[in-house]
């Protein structure tokens, strides 16, 4: 093997030595370090090494490497980029996983590093481009994608660009614009909110203006109108066209091949661990993935060779270039490499192991490399984990038959092996409502049936509860802390009083040991602290004590404490509390390790030697968060489909959320927290009820899974969790924040309420209707001010935007269009709306683009005036010789046929005293408590008025009453009456009819 000195590049000394982000472009085929300020900033004519080193909870360093390829850069500096992450991870001591990422289809772990988003730039250092010119703006239009990790591409700025399916971005001098396609994804929506932010944040230091753009539906403001202007104007947009980037290589059975001098070579047979030999190279084709598997003592130039290799297998195979490459080496395989295999032995080398540790401490070494960056396991003090607050009610049932039957106070705390139980903890936290903890606890030596109906009589409380309870399912052996810490002592017993257990004991024929006042019982004392501390019964023989812990001998009357020498004073606090909890006023006899009477030893069988180890803690790990597919769909798919699933023996994939939030918990999915102590299922408020209802199976298919790839334990704890009641000992794995928690709607709406704080607008604002009868009183407002502009012929460039020239047929066009689209939704009860064209809410975006081009090519037609408008048919052009009058009444526009001359024009009557009257108290949002500009009379004002007012917002009718008369009408003054519930200011609207 050659020396390590000679294949690690001198820019790579001292990497990985400190927790974070690092950087290197490939420049004249060397690898430069970019500076902190530059991160996240990929030119599409470079190459980049990016190296995340991250401190796990075992206290070691973990490595990533990804390389990064520029759509625009050269094959030559791809293939240095690729060599050079080779000798990045033999620097580190070959243990790194190493990725190869492609511009546009980079890797949800990559994009991970650089939230929300990277912006590709245009041009490059290495490959002789010039770099942009950063003072002048340009206006750039972005098609957005990814629910959780986004793809942000620039696309050509033209209205040809945008279809119905995605999110686009388009990023003007003055304002950001998000284009939400109607067939868009809810979460995708938000998402691209947060670049919106970053976009503004970053390129326009924090002042520009935003808006949302809906596909096909009105917007309240000019936002949609401007929107359009600046693409040339409104017209339909097409479908979404596939290219290249938009190739999604589907995964297919994993294949292994042997790599040998350049050559691939199929592997038959089934896969197993055993295929893989320490000192070659392997590559399993996964269709949508190729994973390269370095032996451990292959020579780093046969893992480069092995690279070459396999970037060649993809050009022949002719596979797209978003297939992904990884490579990983022996013994720090990743999960998605180990489930390909039919079998893979537990217990390999863990990235935690002295030996790996050593290994790579000599490495480094070698190469004159600090160790900083080879962490010690740190002495770990024992912390209090998150607990419940105290002071709740606490209600247990143990099962019996198909019944739950409650303990008494003086027994609560006091578990059987042999039985099962159902635990209530009532609480309050914080300013929150009353929250429930509600699990049921399964003792080892249960039957089945106990063990189906505890946990069917927990789900029937919890859906009592409308499923806001936690709900756990806790294994004898593994209580959590906040469960321990609710029982002070906690005691486990042998033996159970459940019919089903004493039945299951007489068929087989064995000896009731069901712990009683009078036998022989002998239990340990475990845990220093409120929440690790209980009491187990153990066998009644010498052999069972430790040095390091207490325990507690009952026999018959008398009752023994016994201390090891290495146990603490907490303990043997805790065995006196135990002591008094089995037999309240017993009198104590104390016993010391080597001081023990004969008294003591007899009901043990005799002194025996016992050991002095204390129990090897638990390996720490660092918590992973999961979404799952269930056959090749999300988990939101139909009920019976996804139950079908998850109780077959089919495989059920997981995909990691990296560098995970709690804006990662989005409300319409299901997901997976496994902090490898626990797993939690977390369940979003807008997933169906029924999938509610299957978190159980989808975390024991979880739990499955993870026993026998991550020698995760099957007794795990497991719990269901209901958004908007996490609990603490939850929220500690992430940055909480209450006031995110409490916003409600779907991702989106959550997300529009948070960055723009409209709060109760934001469905409104979402759904494209804002206002009603606002919104018509604006557009009236606005066609009144176009046709009463004096005009001019249209001029090329708008002929080119490809805008209707013809003036008349323009402004009957708007008209019609608004006629239909006001009066489609003019009703108290709205109902199906009537379409016009292809699209739902064609209506009101014919409105628009009506709109838009009377604003932008009719300004100052001549042949138009404010009592003309065109000849119009059914579809916007009435038949030569007919003309049509116009009245614009409040709410509606009518249109009838008057007249057969030709040229006849139609009339236009607007009350234009009314059609201009903007309430100051106009948005939602507003409490209204301030006087309207212009006051109206309560007989105008009136829903059932015979002389309507028009034009202003319907919904505050009351707000354009003079004080005087809003008083005389409602008995309070507009102050007293704008500080009332909505609800009751919307029932005294309706005793006076201004509703």
């Amino acid at each position: 093997m050659s020396s390590p000195a000679k294949v690690s590049d001198p820019a790579f000394q001292g990497a990985g030595q400190r927790p974070g982000t690092e950087i290197w472009r490939i420049e004249n085929f060397q690898p430069v370090s970019l500076p902190k300020a530059e991160h996240g900033k990929f030119y599409m004519g470079d190459c980049y090494i990016v190296l995340q080193t991250t401190s796990s909870k075992g206290g070691q360093y973990l490595h990533d490497i990804h390389f990064w390829i520029g759509k625009d850069s050269s094959q030559d500096e791809a293939g240095t980029a690729a060599i050079k992450t080779v000798e990045l991870d033999a620097a580190l001591g070959g243990r790194a996983v190493q990725y190869r990422e492609i511009q546009d289809h980079e890797t949800d772990k990559f994009l991970s590093y650089f939230k929300p988003c990277i912006v590709p730039l245009e041009g490059g250092v290495a490959s002789g481009f010039k770099k942009p010119e950063e003072q002048e703006f340009e206006t750039r239009l972005y098609v957005c994608r990814g629910k959780r990790y986004v793809r942000l591409k620039q696309v050509p700025f033209t209205r040809a660009s945008l279809n119905h399916d995605d999110v686009f971005i388009l990023d003007s001098e003055n304002k950001i614009f998000q284009f939400n396609g109607a067939n868009s994804n809810i979460q995708e929506r938000a998402k691209a909110l947060e670049v919106v932010q970053f976009l503004k944040d970053t390129y326009h230091e924090g002042v520009c203006d935003v808006a949302i753009v809906e596909d096909g539906k009105l917007d309240t403001e000019s936002d949609s109108g401007e929107f359009w202007v600046l693409l040339g104007g409104f017209a339909p947009i097409g479908k979404k066209v596939s290219s290249d980037d938009d190739i999604v290589p589907e995964a297919t059975p994993a294949k292994l091949y042997s790599i040998a001098d350049g050559e691939v070579k199929l592997m038959e047979g089934d896969l197993s661990k055993g295929l893989l030999e320490n000192n070659k190279c392997y590559l399993l084709d996964r269709g949508i993935e190729i994973i390269v598997w370095f032996g451990r003592i292959t020579q780093v130039d046969d893992r480069k060779a092995a690279v070459q290799t396999a970037e060649e297998f993809i050009k022949e195979q002719n596979r797209p270039k978003s297939t992904r490459v990884t490579r990983v080496i022996q013994g720090y395989e990743t999960q998605g490499f180990k489930s390909n295999f039919d079998s893979w032995p537990l217990g390999s080398a863990a990235p935690a192991s002295e030996e790996g540790r050593g290994k790579v401490a000599a490495l480094l070494k070698q190469q004159g490399v600090g160790l900083k960056g080879i962490a010690k396991v740190p002495t770990v003090n024992e912390e209090v984990p998150p607990l419940l607050e105290g002071g709740g009610k606490l209600e247990v049932w143990r099962i019996n038959g198909s019944a739950k039957t409650p303990l008494p106070t003086e027994d609560i705390g006091k578990f059987f092996s042999g039985d099962c139980y159902i635990i209530l903890y009532t609480y309050h936290s914080g300013e929150r409502k009353e929250d429930y903890f509600l699990c049921w606890w399964i003792g080892k030596d249960s039957v089945e049936d106990d063990q189906k109906m505890a946990a069917r009589l927990a789900n029937t409380m919890s859906n009592s509860f409308k499923g806001r309870p936690v709900l756990g399912r806790i294994f004898q052996g593994k209580e959590p802390p906040q469960l321990i810490a609710l029982f002070q002592p906690m005691l486990i017993l042998k033996g159970g009083l459940s019919s089903g257990y004493k039945k299951k004991i007489a068929e087989k024929g064995l000896t009731d040991d069901t712990y009683s006042q009078e036998c022989v019982a002998l239990f340990r004392i475990s845990g220093t602290s409120a929440h690790s501390n209980k009491a187990v019964q153990v066998e009644e023989v010498a052999t069972s004590l430790n040095s390091t812990e207490c325990f507690i001998l009952q026999s018959g009357a008398s009752m023994f404490t016994w201390h090891g020498n290495q146990s603490t004073f907490e303990q043997q606090q805790h065995a006196a509390k135990v002591a008094e909890f089995l037999k309240p006023g017993v009198t104590l006899k104390h016993a010391k390790e080597g001081t023990e009477s004969s008294s003591f030893w007899l009901p043990l069988g005799g002194k025996q030697n016992f050991t002095g180890t204390k129990a090897s803690p638990e390996t720490v790990r660092d918590p992973h968060l999961y979404t799952f597919t269930l056959n090749n769909a999300i988990c939101s798919d139909s009920c019976s489909l996804f139950r079908d699933y998850v109780n077959a023996a089919e495989k059920f994939e997981v995909e990691e959320i990296y560098n995970f939030t709690q804006g990662d918990l989005l409300t319409e999915d299901i997901l997976i927290l496994d902090t490898q102590a626990e797993i939690f299922v977390w369940v979003g408020q807008s997933v169906d009820t029924k999938e509610k209802q299957s978190a159980f199976e989808i975390g024991q298919k979880y739990i499955d899974v993870a026993t026998s790839i991550e020698n995760l334990v099957p007794d795990i704890p497991l719990y269901r969790i209901t958004e908007g009641n996490e609990p603490c000992f939850f929220t500690t794995f992430f940055s909480w924040d209450s006031a995110k928690a409490n916003v409600h709607g779907n991702s989106f709406q959550k997300k529009v309420a948070l960055l723009f704080g409209i709060g109760q607008a934001v469905e409104d604002k979402s759904n494209g209707s804002s206002g009603g009868h606002t919104q018509r009183a604006s557009a009236l407002a606005a066609l009144n001010s176009a046709f009463n502009s004096s005009t001019e012929k249209p001029s090329s460039t708008d002929k080119s935007n490809g805008l209707d020239q013809s003036g008349p047929r323009q402004r009957a066009a708007a008209l019609a269009a608004l006629t239909s689209a006001f009066n489609s939704s003019n009703a108290s009860k709205p109902s199906a709306p009537k379409l016009i064209g292809s699209g739902q809410g064609s209506q009101r975006a014919a409105a628009v683009a009506a709109l838009s081009s009377v604003l932008t090519a009719e300004k100052n037609s001549p042949d138009s005036s404010p009592l003309k408008s065109a000849r119009a048919s059914e579809s916007g052009s009435l038949a030569e010789g007919e003309s049509e009058t116009v009245s614009v009444t409040g709410d509606s526009l009518e249109a009838s046929e008057d007249g057969k001359s030709e040229g006849a024009a139609p009339v236009l009557e607007a009350n234009e005293e009314d059609a201009q009257v903007k309430p100051e108290a106009e948005e939602d949002g507003n409490d209204g408590a301030e006087n309207s500009a212009t006051t109206f009379s309560y007989d105008r004002l009136k829903a059932k008025s015979e002389k309507p007012v028009t034009g202003i917002d319907f919904k505050r009718r009351e707000a354009y009453l003079s004080d005087e008369e809003f008083k005389t009408v409602f008995g309070i003054t507009k102050a007293e009456f704008y500080k009332l519930p909505r609800w009751k200011q919307d029932m005294n609207k309706k005793k006076v009819d201004l509703f």
